[in-house]
């Protein structure tokens, strides 16, 4: 059996104990912050994180690589109703890697869902999120292209936010090999993902562009230099905390770079009006989860259709934990539940 196999097993089998096992391996209390209590799975991988360096304190390239083996321990399976083919997207005189997730048994009006994996924008790849994409296609009946965009600190911003909407762009001309012939669109994204397709809708909007249908961001990045409560609540929660976001930054922004500008910090854009209608969802042990919430609520107060979720006992990155953690797993399934609603004309 291989490392990575043998990992896998490892980390499955300790996260299948029962709860008050897992708290007692982790601290022996329940982890209260915030009037929010944490997935006593997610509390003891957090307490196992500590015996290793944090991705902060790493490389971007050994980042990557230690991010990618856990999450590969932590992913969920294929699911057999979707099928997934490897694409290039050409952007000018280069090509933008890609992968298209197509249902067998989606409707001749099926949506094309765009997607952004999370990582700062320094990490993470496909493999990423997979398995959220997979869901995602399953319960939608849709086909998502998930983009494998360019990352810093090889290429600041705003390389992997042009390389977002260049895909977009491209999607939009080729929804019919995509399987969406009926040319409409969705955005979505989580984490950085989620700020790239946030700010998609703003530049569009900004260019005179369509607007997608729907604007999915889930557990979003919306102010590159955010200050509320949650920064300091949860800033040493797991897998997330103040010192990755402040690492993250430091690698994605360039020294001209300001978080005053909406292409960094669309919660920062005085006017949200004409903007898509969104499902904005939040982890509770987020550092992130007020801005999230905040963004929902200017929306809102901009007129836009918006449904907000938080997810009290999960963390940022819950996304990519579906395997392992029943609770992840279950948000995943809802979140992919609440879009298909939308695009049938049933979400309230």
């Amino acid at each position: 059996m291989a490392n990575d196999q043998i990992q896998r097993f490892v980390v499955r089998t300790l996260l299948s104990l029962p709860s008050p096992i897992l708290r007692a391996m982790s601290g022996g209390t329940a982890v209260y912050r915030g009037g929010r209590t944490l997935d006593p799975r997610l509390q003891f991988l957090s307490a196992m994180s500590t015996r290793s360096p944090g991705a902060h304190t790493q490389t971007p390239e050994e980042a990557r690589r230690s991010s990618a083996a856990g999450l590969a321990a932590l992913s969920g399976g294929a699911e057999p109703t979707v099928r997934t083919e490897a694409i290039m997207i050409p952007d000018g005189e280069r090509s933008l890697p890609a992968r298209a997730y197509r249902p067998s048994n989606a409707p001749a009006d099926a949506a094309l869902i765009v997607y952004g994996h999370m990582g700062g924008g320094v990490i993470g790849d496909l493999e990423t999120c997979d398995s959220f994409c997979q869901t995602l296609s399953a319960i939608t009946r849709s086909p998502v292209l998930s983009v494998d965009y360019r990352l810093a600190p090889e290429h600041r911003f705003p390389a992997g936010l042009d390389d977002m909407i260049s895909a977009w762009r491209w999607a939009r001309e080729n929804g019919a090999r995509l399987g969406a012939p009926s040319g409409r669109m969705v955005i979505a994204g989580d984490s950085m993902g989620g700020n790239f397709a946030a700010i998609l809708c703003q530049d569009l909007r900004r260019a005179g562009e369509p607007q997608p249908e729907l604007q999915v961001l889930i557990y979003p990045c919306v102010d590159v230099a955010s200050e509320t409560a949650s920064m300091t609540t949860y800033g040493e929660a797991f897998p997330l905390g103040r010192a990755l976001m402040t690492w993250f930054m430091g690698h994605y922004m360039g020294p001209e770079d300001s978080p005053d500008d909406p292409r960094l910090s669309p919660l920062r854009e005085v006017d949200l009006s004409g903007l898509a209608p969104a499902i904005v969802v939040t982890a509770g042990f987020d550092p992130l989860n007020d801005q999230g919430e905040a963004y929902a609520k200017r929306l809102k107060d901009a007129g836009i259709k918006v449904v907000f979720r938080c997810y009290d006992a999960l963390a940022h990155g819950f996304t990519a934990f579906g395997g392992a953690i029943p609770a992840a797993d279950v948000a995943c399934r809802e979140i992919a539940g609440l879009v298909r609603e939308a695009l049938e004309g049933r979400l309230r």
